[in-house]
């Protein structure tokens, strides 16, 4: 059954970039955005990213804490987050569990010569203190970027 909002949010535990276990349920008390990304270091994931990371102290004022997670293992993602200095968890879904418990999750991902299967989908998801989810936002396509100003206004609210 598709996920909604008013939803419990699915309890997960993963890994991060540096190898340390990561619980939703570390931060009940605080709003979470969840940022579902496809593939770490394509160039519009690095968008996305760097764009959070700029942006840092919008969202630590609403009290957010982010967290994003693709199907990418720990390994690639600390090498792309010393990259880009993100200094936010970067969740490694690799065995693809949470990224399909939230609906995030593409059986096919890309065309030709590089199709690949169970990715996770560009997305976007508010949990608010309580760990109930506020905002949903599924993007129709890789390429498209969730509404941040959406986003800071569910965490504004």
């Amino acid at each position: 059954m598709p996920i909604k909002i008013g939803d419990k949010a699915p309890e997960f535990t993963l890994k991060d970039q540096n190898g340390n276990d990561v619980s939703l349920k570390e931060f009940i008390g605080k709003n979470v955005v969840l940022l579902f990304f496809p593939l770490a270091g394509s160039s519009v994931c690095t968008a996305e990213m760097c764009r959070i990371r700029d942006e840092m102290h919008d969202y630590e004022k609403l009290d957010a804490q982010i967290l994003g997670i693709s199907v990418d293992s720990p390994f690639a993602l600390k090498m792309w987050s010393e990259k880009n200095n993100y200094d936010f968890p970067l969740l490694s879904d690799f065995n693809k569990d949470v990224s399909a418990a939230y609906d995030s999750l593409y059986e096919i991902f890309g065309a030709g010569k590089y199709n690949y299967k169970g990715v996770s989908k560009r997305s976007a998801f508010v949990v608010d203190k309580l760990g109930k989810i506020k905002y949903i936002e599924i993007c129709s396509t890789p390429g498209d970027q969730p509404n941040y100003e959406m986003i800071e206004k569910e965490l504004e609210s």
